[in-house]
Parts: structure tokens; C-alpha cells; sequence
């Protein structure tokens, strides 16, 4: 195999929520992509995961990139724009010319790019007229830069299965434990590496629920995430504003 080096660079996508560890800290797609990785590679393979919930994306080309690039890596997944398509202030030309950018520069080295169409997450969220067109854009842009500089696309959005409700968390943003071993199982496949076949198994897809039932749920459900989160955007705060990057230097899996 010819990864010895797997950085990723992203925000909670990429940091692993909502997918615990027993101690609560998060493992992710990407911490099962990398043991993989390493199981094939040998003792010698050496993984960093610099994502951070709740990063825009400059927070990401600014802080996480040059990291990144300066552990020349072999190869990296870069996952980021997801936060920026839910702000009123979101201005798509700017995001399409940096992520172009982004991607030329952590090809330049050689390193193999992994890039994700993300999945349609506004299926079950309000506002899906506002942010759907944008997550299409920016879904549109990944595609054609990946195409433009030869990176590996992993096009989540055009698996139906992420329309299950029981691959997503209770916040209904973030991936269950679930959706994270199929999005680590597409991303090997991607690869050429195999996985565990049960990471691909989709959970049956639930009864639909009595109307009543529903909106009881909308409501716990707004009350407990839809509240918490305008509140730290009327604030200016981020859910990540504590949180550093999990593996900031290359190490061992096992670390």
C-alpha cells in the first residue's frame, strides 16, 4: 500500500462526531479509515487529525491547511464548507476560488486528496429552501475540483441510504455511529483498500411515526439543538471555541 500518512482536515464531520469512543471523546470515519490504513501499511503508518467542530471554512485553509502541509503527508482528507452553507453571510464565489486553491495546493506535493459531495442533511432540518440550493453549489464545486485535480471523490450525496434517519444523531446534523462506518467504508472503497462489509450494512429504516409523535419529537428536538445553536450564533461563539484538533501531530494509530 502506498500510504504511510493520512492527515485530516476538516471540522466535526472529520472530527468524528457524534461517534464515542467508551471514554467520550470522538472517533469518527476517519479514525476507522485510518486504522485501516495502518493495518495495512504496518507499524510504520502515522495519523493526524486536525478537524475541529464547528470551524468555517477560512478557520480551516488558515489554521488546518498549512498544518497539514507541513507534514507532507501522503495522503489527506479534506472536508470543509459544511458549517458556512447554514450563515446568512455565506458568499459562494469567495468559497469555490479558495477551495480550488486549497486542493491545487495540498496536490502540489503529491499527496492523494480525498474530497466528499456531502450528503443531504436538510432532508430532516428547517430552512432546506434557504441552505439546499447551497449545499448543491458547493456539492457541484467539490465535484469539478476533484475532477480538475485529479483527487478522490467519495459522493456521499448520491447514496440514498443517508436518507435513513437512523445514520444521523439525535441533533439530526451529525452522523450516528452508523453513518460514520459507512462513510469509512465508502472512503476505502474509494481507495482500493477493503473494509469490514458490516460498516456498509444500513440499518432497516423506521415505521413512519404518528403526526403527533412527530412534532412532539420537532419540538424536544428544536428545544434541545435548534435553540442552543441560534443562541451561539446570535453570540458569536461556536461549539468549538474550547476544542482543539484530537491528533495534532503524526503518531502511531495506536497512540
Amino acid at each position: 500500500m502506498r500510504w504511510r500518512s493520512y492527515v485530516a482536515v476538516g471540522d466535526s464531520f472529520t472530527e468524528g462526531m457524534d461517534d464515542a469512543y467508551p471514554d467520550g471523546t470522538y472517533r469518527g470515519w476517519a479514525d476507522l479509515v485510518a486504522t485501516r490504513l495502518a493495518a495495512e501499511a504496518g507499524p510504520d503508518f502515522r495519523y493526524a487529525n486536525l478537524a475541529v467542530r464547528g470551524r468555517l471554512f477560512p478557520q480551516v485553509v488558515a489554521d488546518q491547511v498549512p498544518a497539514a502541509l507541513a507534514m507532507r503527508p501522503d495522503l489527506v482528507s479534506f472536508a470543509a464548507g459544511g458549517n458556512d452553507v447554514l450563515r446568512r453571510g455565506f458568499d459562494p464565489a469567495a468559497l469555490v476560488s479558495r477551495f480550488d486553491d486549497t486542493v491545487r495546493q495540498l496536490r502540489a506535493d503529491g499527496a492523494d486528496v480525498l474530497l466528499f459531495r456531502f450528503a443531504d442533511v436538510m432532508a430532516r432540518l428547517p430552512g432546506q429552501r434557504m441552505v439546499a440550493p447551497r449545499v448543491q453549489l458547493l456539492n457541484r464545486a467539490v465535484g469539478e475540483t476533484a475532477e480538475r485535480h485529479g483527487a478522490i471523490l467519495v459522493d456521499l450525496y448520491a447514496d440514498d441510504t443517508y436518507l435513513n434517519p437512523l445514520l444521523w444523531s439525535t441533533d439530526r446534523l451529525h452522523l450516528s455511529a452508523a453513518g460514520h462506518r459507512r462513510v469509512a467504508g465508502q472512503v476505502l472503497t474509494a481507495l482500493g483498500v477493503g473494509c469490514d462489509e458490516e460498516w456498509l450494512l444500513v440499518p432497516p429504516h423506521p415505521e413512519p411515526t404518528p403526526w403527533l409523535a412527530a412534532r412532539a419529537a420537532d419540538l424536544r428536538w428544536a428545544g434541545r439543538h435548534l435553540a442552543p445553536w441560534i443562541r451561539r450564533r446570535l453570540t458569536g461563539r461556536s461549539s468549538g471555541d474550547l476544542v482543539t484538533a484530537k491528533r495534532p501531530q503524526l503518531g502511531p494509530v495506536a497512540d
